[in-house]
C-alpha cells in the first residue's frame, strides 16, 4: 500500500509525459513531420525511404549546442551515428522528439533510461555488418599471429632481406595458428561468426557467456567455460565481443591481464571501454601481452599515437584501426536503409508497438504506450500512406526551414510499404470506421543490471554487439 501511495505522489508531482508526447501526426491534413540526421550530412540513402512521409534535414553536429533551433523545437525523429552523445540534459532540449534511431547497434552514447522516461523511443540496428566485423576480427588475429602488418611496413620503409637470417630476424614472434586456443568473450551474432571462421583456421575455440542457455556450445561445436578466469587462463588469443555497460567497464585491466597466459594476444572489435588503455600499454611494454589489435577506443575519434595523454602512444606490437570493422559498401547501405525504415515505421504506425528494435520500452512512463492519447484512425495514420499513397501518391506538405538548416525533400512516386511487395494488396475502400487495436499490458522487463549478480562483469550480447 505504501508503494502505491508513493507512486501516486510521484505521478502527481510531474506532468503526464505520455500525454505530452502522443502519436506522430502524419495524415494528409497534417504538416509533414520533421526527421533530422544529427551528426552527418549525407541523406541520399534515407531520402527514398522517408521522402513521402517526412521532411528530412541534416545537422552535421558534434553536440546539441550545434543543432538548429528548428530541429530542437519541431523534430519528431532523429537519426544518429556514434559521434554525438545525448545525455538527459541534451534530450530535454528536444520539445517534440518521439524516436531516436542509432545508425548502428551500440547505444552507449544515449541515455536510454532518460529517453524512455521522456517518452522517446530509442532504437538500434542490431543485424547489420555481422560478416564485416567477423572478417575484420579474423584479419586482425591473423596479422598478430603472422605479423603481416609489421613485415609489410618493413618492406615499405626499405629494409633489405638478403637471406633467411634477415627474414628470421624480421619475422621474430610469428606463431602457428593450428592448435592454439581462441577465447571469445560474448557469443552473440558476431562472436558466433568469429568462432566459426576461427575453427576453419584450426583454432580450438572456447567462449564465456553467462547469459546463453546450456547446449548452445554443442550446436556450434565449441567449448564453453563458465568463468572469465578460466577463459583468460586457457586462451592463447582473447577476442572481445560483448556489449559495454557499467559493470564490465575496463573488463580487461591490470588484474585480469595477470590472469592471461604470458605472451597471449588480445583483439577488441566490440567497445573501447572494455579495455583499460594504461594497463594494456604496461602489459605490452613488459611483454605480458605479445601483441594487441584494437578497432574501437574509449574516446573517439581517436589517435593512439598523438598527444601526451595517450597511454598507448609508445606501446610496442600494437595494431590500431579507426573503428572501421563494420564498414563495407554493402553493409553501410544496408545499415542506413534499416535505420530509415525504423523511422518510417514510427511515423506511419504507433510507438512502441510498431518498432522492431526498441531498446528502452521498460522505461516508458506507462508499460502499454500512451493511454493518455487516443490512437488516430488508421485511415489518417498508417492507412493513409499504405493505401491512399499507393494509388494517388503522397501529398507535398513542403515545410519552410531556415537557410542554416539544410533540408532534403522530394515528392514520392512510390509508397514504401512495411510489408514485402509480393504480399502487398491493392487498397480497398473502408466499409466501416476502423478502431484502434486494444492495448495489451506488457510487463516491465528486468534490467540486465539486476540479473545474476555473480556475472556482472559481462553483459548479455545483443544480436550484434558493436558499432
Amino acid at each position: 500500500m505504501r508503494d502505491i501511495m508513493d507512486k501516486r505522489k510521484m505521478l502527481a508531482k510531474r506532468p503526464r509525459l505520455d500525454a505530452l508526447r502522443g502519436p506522430i501526426a502524419n495524415g494528409p491534413m497534417q504538416t509533414r513531420p520533421l526527421v533530422a540526421l544529427l551528426d552527418g550530412r549525407d541523406c541520399s540513402i534515407e531520402m527514398p525511404i522517408l521522402k513521402d512521409v517526412a521532411t528530412v534535414a541534416f545537422c552535421d553536429a558534434q553536440s546539441t549546442s550545434e543543432i538548429h533551433e528548428k530541429v530542437l523545437n519541431e523534430a519528431v525523429g532523429a537519426l544518429m551515428w556514434h559521434t554525438i552523445v545525448l545525455t538527459k540534459e541534451d534530450l530535454e532540449k528536444f520539445k517534440t522528439l518521439r524516436i531516436i534511431v542509432r545508425i548502428g547497434s551500440g547505444v552507449d552514447n544515449i541515455d536510454v533510461k532518460a529517453a524512455g522516461e521522456l517518452g522517446i523511443a530509442v532504437c538500434n540496428v542490431p543485424g547489420y555488418g555481422v560478416e564485416e566485423v567477423a572478417d575484420t576480427t579474423l584479419c586482425l588475429i591473423l596479422n598478430l599471429y603472422r605479423r603481416t602488418y609489421w613485415l609489410a611496413n618493413m618492406v615499405r620503409e626499405g629494409k633489405k632481406f638478403t637471406g633467411p637470417e634477415q627474414v628470421r630476424e624480421a619475422a621474430q614472434g610469428c606463431a602457428r595458428i593450428r592448435g592454439d586456443t581462441l577465447g571469445i568473450i560474448g557469443l552473440g551474432r558476431i562472436g558466433s561468426a568469429v568462432a566459426l571462421r576461427a575453427k576453419a583456421f584450426g583454432f580450438n575455440v572456447i567462449f564465456y557467456d553467462p547469459y546463453l542457455p546450456d547446449g548452445i556450445e554443442k550446436s556450434l561445436g565449441l567449448t564453453r567455460v563458465y568463468t572469465l578466469q578460466d577463459l583468460l587462463f586457457q586462451s592463447d588469443c582473447v577476442s572481445l565481443h560483448c556489449t559495454l555497460n557499467e559493470h564490465n567497464h575496463h573488463l580487461i585491466n591490470d588484474f585480469t591481464i595477470k590472469q592471461m597466459r604470458p605472451g597471449a594476444f588480445l583483439v577488441n572489435t566490440a567497445r573501447g571501454g572494455l579495455i583499460d588503455d594504461e594497463a594494456l600499454a604496461t602489459a605490452l611494454k613488459q611483454g605480458r601481452i605479445r601483441a594487441a589489435a584494437l578497432d574501437v577506443h574509449e574516446s573517439e575519434p581517436y589517435n593512439a599515437f598523438q598527444g601526451d595523454q595517450r597511454p598507448l602512444k609508445d606501446a610496442p606490437n600494437l595494431l590500431v584501426t579507426p573503428h572501421a570493422a563494420f564498414y563495407s559498401d554493402a553493409s553501410c547501405t544496408e545499415l542506413r536503409e534499416m535505420a530509415a525504415s525504423e523511422i518510417r515505421r514510427a511515423i506511419v504506425g504507433r510507438i512502441p508497438e510498431c518498432l522492431r528494435n526498441c531498446v528502452n520500452k521498460e522505461y516508458f512512463p506507462t508499460a502499454v504506450g500512451y493511454p493518455g492519447v487516443s490512437a488516430p484512425d488508421a485511415g489518417i495514420n498508417g492507412g493513409y500512406y499504405s493505401s491512399a499513397a499507393a494509388a494517388a501518391g503522397a501529398g507535398s506538405g513542403a515545410g519552410v526551414v531556415a537557410s542554416a538548416l539544410p533540408v532534403q525533400q522530394a515528392h514520392s512516386t512510390t509508397a514504401h510499404d512495411t510489408v514485402p511487395h509480393s504480399a502487398a494488396q491493392p487498397p480497398q475502400p473502408p466499409t466501416q470506421p476502423q478502431q484502434p487495436p486494444p492495448q495489451q499490458q506488457i510487463p516491465h522487463n528486468i534490467p540486465l543490471s539486476s540479473a545474476d549478480p555473480t556475472n556482472h562483469h559481462v553483459v548479455k550480447p545483443e544480436p550484434s554487439e558493436v558499432h
